[in-house]
């Protein structure tokens, strides 16, 4: 049973009204209030289980009430739960949006990844420099292990949900973090693509211009366009239904980190042509991750806003 376990802190002034949101609410369960529990805020302390497809109304009501300013709001997901009677009938009245998301955990999810602290730089940094090394070595293997040690599509994702949100300031802080993080992974990673051609220490292959990894990089088409595509809608599905395979999928889906290595290794190299393209491949793949992800994220809730006649009372702010 998909349910969220949510804790409150009510002031004492408020709690007569949260506590007649929560039992009016005929898809909150287990609601336990003990008056004067709460320390640190001080207040009366509220918990309950509610039914994911009915939570965003739960906490909306919640924060309209001021609950999360005044007191505080903490949402856990329930892993195991063995639902009686009264959950059954809860999860029939709400039909297909039993499974529906809380839209307040995906977009919590979401703005967790748009944080940049140094470690966010120097996972873009030797992500680029294992690139770099896959592609001198036509290995792809290296490639694979260069996507998923990136850290880009968090902030890819956050640059999307700050468009779908109007939210401009969300938008400039990712656009800067991913523009400054590349420009100082493509600096680097040329620094050592030029020690390897310095020391000769490029494949054979590689130096006979047999560079079957770098030119399905630094060749962009239409299926790297189709591709960034199908990889924006499966990553914000995957974020929004919480499924870390398939948004590991996405991350070697995507030619962002490789494309990156690939203009380094190709300006070393002298390969100009290589190196436009590469750049090109980079442009259009963020591109196309960033609009999809936004008009996917709005997409999905629309859908679920619409779901059936099962339906709980108005839907997901948009």
């Amino acid at each position: 049973m998909d349910m969220i376990h949510l804790r409150a802190v009510s002031p004492p002034d408020l709690t007569e009204r949260v506590e007649e949101l929560l039992t009016g609410d005929p898809y909150v369960l287990n609601l336990v209030v003990l008056r004067g529990a709460a320390r640190g805020p001080d207040g009366d302390s509220v918990a309950c289980d509610v039914l994911t497809g009915a939570a965003d109304e739960v906490l909306r009501g919640l924060r309209e009430l001021q609950v999360d300013r005044r007191g505080s709001v903490v949402v856990e997901s329930v892993d195991m739960a063995f639902p009686g009677r009264a959950t059954d009938d809860a999860a029939r009245r709400l039909g297909v949006r039993v499974g529906a998301p809380v839209w307040e955990q995906v977009e919590a999810r979401i703005r967790s990844g748009g944080r940049y602290p140094p470690s966010f730089y120097f996972y873009l940094v030797v992500a680029g420099l294992i690139g770099s090394v896959g592609i001198v070595t036509n290995s792809q293997i290296l490639i694979v292990g260069a996507m998923v040690v990136g850290p880009e599509y968090g902030a890819i994702v956050a640059v999307a949900l700050g468009m779908d949100r109007k939210d401009r300031p969300m938008v400039r802080k990712g656009l800067s973090a991913l523009g400054s993080g590349l420009l100082l992974t493509i600096a680097i990673t040329l620094l050592f693509s030029l020690l390897i051609r310095a020391f000769g220490l490029q494949s054979e292959a590689f130096d006979r211009g047999l560079r079957p990894v770098s030119d399905l990089i630094n060749t962009p088409n239409f299926f790297s366009f189709a591709v960034a595509a199908l990889a924006g809608v499966v990553g914000i599905v995957s974020l929004t239904e919480a499924r870390t395979s398939a948004l590991l999928g996405v991350f070697i889906s995507v030619t962002t980190i490789p494309a990156a290595a690939a203009i380094s290794v190709s300006t070393a190299f002298a390969s100009w042509s290589e190196a436009w393209g590469s750049l090109v491949q980079l442009l259009v793949n963020i591109s196309v991750l960033i609009v999809v992800g936004a008009g996917a994220l709005r997409c999905q809730r629309a859908i679920w806003r619409r779901a059936g006649p099962g339906g709980i009372r108005g839907g997901p702010r948009t």
